[in-house]
């Protein structure tokens, strides 16, 4: 299907609201066109934290565009994978202009186009929004405002009852089915933010001894959307796209699928392996770039507690093909505040804690930084390897992109600079498409 916004052709969106269902609309073009256009090679590609369609159309685009002439003979089809999710608008992505609010914004404060973006994220929610927007303005003294802002984004991120989000939380079963409350939920929130805005602090102005508690509290809102993200993703992967995946493989047996996930997208697509439906054997490869979630996922036993899983172990194995994962040391929002965030699920360590580099990471890192862990077997290669040599067959590889993905500022580093052509040669080579 054309698309004049995209740069390459037969083009999909697939879009799935926070429960994982699909515009059924778009679905069965996706089901017909890939037989009508003899698609053999489709490549699915889910985004990270962007609600917004214009911009997760332009990364796809700019993405797959070498993707023609890098497999010139092959009989290509793409799909862009759309779900409700957000970015902060002071979270500058590589080779995408920065908004003029976020330019501009000063300080611990919600721009108009983070306000949008929550309130696209969070239907309904506008009331609790505007007051959280008015005490970052404010930024008061009291405690007790602190108290009151951590109480509106618990309620800002919270499941509406009866959905199924709350089951797709965890990365380990360690961190419980449905996940208990998260640690930055339940502590005091004053102690919370604060230690958040240590945390920033260390890294852009570590001689200051007194960070803005506002700043911290700032960061509490960010780190809980992104939990809210997480557990979406989770959700619209297996319940969604898992299951879609199941339907193209009755359609057209002979189609390769190659799935491809930035951030919380990783996530998403892998997933999507749990909602297969048995037997079903059409996904060829799986590339993860940066993602967003542990490193121990796909682990069959956990270091620090070793009766426990990873909550995608063994779904590798359901890849018909490699599991990719391109990691880079480059990346600040995972090398800092994921692992901060992710160990919300409980530990008495402070964040602010000497160790905060290797143990805190340790436990709680994120796959897109240092690669996947915990799995026997798992390759590791530099980038210009994984080019210039046959993907494997089968099994996990981890592959250090930190010679390309090494641009971005404060706070996410170069979590987002993945528009690179050598990424695109990485997914072909995973897919062995020639």
């Amino acid at each position: 299907m054309a698309n004049p916004a995209m740069s390459v052709s037969p083009y999909w969106e697939l879009t799935f609201d926070a429960d994982g269902d699909v515009r059924g609309r778009q679905r069965d073009r996706l089901l017909s066109g890939v037989a009508e256009h003899g698609i053999r090679d489709l490549v699915v590609f889910a985004h990270g934290w962007n609600n917004d369609r214009p911009m997760a159309n332009r990364l796809y685009s700019a993405f797959f565009a070498p993707m023609p002439g890098l497999a010139p003979r092959a009989r290509l089809g793409y799909v862009g994978v759309l779900w409700p999710s957000m970015r902060f608008a002071d979270e500058a992505i590589p080779d995408f202009p920065r908004t003029v609010a976020a330019t501009e914004a000063r300080g611990p404060a919600l721009d108009k186009d983070t306000r949008h973006a929550l309130l696209g994220a969070f239907p309904g929610r506008a009331t609790v929004v505007d007051q959280l927007a008015r005490l970052l303005d404010q930024q008061p003294r009291e405690d007790a405002e602190l108290a009151e802002f951590g109480r509106l984004v618990r309620l800002l991120v919270e499941v509406v009852a009866p959905g199924p989000q709350a089951l797709f939380a965890a990365d380990t079963v360690a961190e419980g089915v449905p996940q208990d409350e998260p640690r930055m939920f339940s502590d005091p929130v004053p102690a919370v933010c604060e230690e958040f805005a240590r945390a920033l602090s260390a890294g852009r102005h570590p001689a200051l001894s007194l960070p803005n508690p506002w700043e911290g509290a700032q960061e509490l809102l960010r780190q809980a959307t992104y939990y809210a993200m997480k557990r979406r993703a989770g959700t619209v992967g297996e319940r969604g796209l898992g299951t879609v995946l199941g339907q193209l493989a009755g359609t057209r047996s002979e189609l390769r699928v190659h799935l491809v996930g930035h951030s919380f997208g990783a996530r998403l697509v892998s997933f999507a392996l749990r909602g297969l439906p048995e037997g079903v054997r059409t996904v060829k490869s799986v590339t993860l770039l940066q993602g967003a979630f542990s490193h121990y996922a796909f682990a069959a036993r956990l270091p620090h507690a070793t009766q426990e899983s990873g909550m995608l172990h063994g779904q590798q194995n359901r890849i018909d093909g490699p599991l990719v994962c391109a990691h880079s040391r480059h990346d600040g929002a995972l090398a800092t505040f994921y692992p901060l965030a992710s160990r919300m699920a409980g530990d008495d360590r402070g964040i602010a804690a000497p160790d905060v580099g290797s143990a805190l990471r340790e436990r709680w890192g994120a796959l897109g930084y240092g690669g996947i862990r915990g799995v026997p077997g798992t390759r590791a290669l530099r980038l210009a390897e994984a080019l210039n040599k046959p993907a494997p067959r089968a099994g996990c590889v981890n592959v250090d992109a930190a010679a390309v993905v090494r641009r971005g500022g404060a706070p996410s580093g170069a979590h987002s600079d993945i528009l690179h052509p050598e990424l695109a040669r990485l997914v072909l080579a995973a897919g062995r498409i020639t």
